[in-house]
């Protein structure tokens, strides 16, 4: 891993009218528009929907990380995020995400460990971190047969 501090940058550009171009290098371009209850279409990324699928895809990235570095067997994680987005003293923002992840360990797997593993990629994860929304984990661990 490379020092702090980290640096990511992104271009967004767009016209007065239509999608914003969303690159950074090396990475495939996305395009973007508000979402339809903002009166877009709704048929693309937008800023709230990439909000959100960057905590449910940070949560299971620092899942992977701790689950490695405790050497704790699993087969497949699944992760729905729902972020609800409000007016708080007259500003819109997300005042909660909420994560449900379902997870799925080799048979004779632990599922308390991996629960609480689960939990601490959530409270460690630096997207829902970085946020003032409230982050709500629900967890459910299976074993394969």
């Amino acid at each position: 891993m490379e020092a702090y501090p980290h640096h990511y940058r992104v271009q967004a550009v767009a016209q007065a009218e239509g999608n914003v171009a969303l690159a950074s290098e090396r990475l495939p371009s996305l395009s973007s528009s508000p979402p339809a209850q903002f009166g877009g279409p709704g048929d693309q990324w937008s800023p709230e929907t990439l909000l959100v699928a960057a905590s449910a895809d940070c949560l299971i990235l620092t899942f992977r990380a701790i689950a490695r570095a405790s050497k704790l067997p699993w087969l497949r994680v699944d992760c729905d995020a729902e972020g609800v987005l409000d007016r708080v003293d007259g500003v819109t923002r997300f005042t909660q995400i909420r994560l449900l992840a379902r997870l799925v360990l080799p048979p004779g797997g632990d599922a308390e460990r991996a629960k609480r593993l689960l939990e601490k990629a959530e409270k460690t994860c630096l997207i829902t971190c970085s946020l003032k929304a409230e982050s709500v984990l629900t967890v459910d661990v299976t074993t394969g047969s």
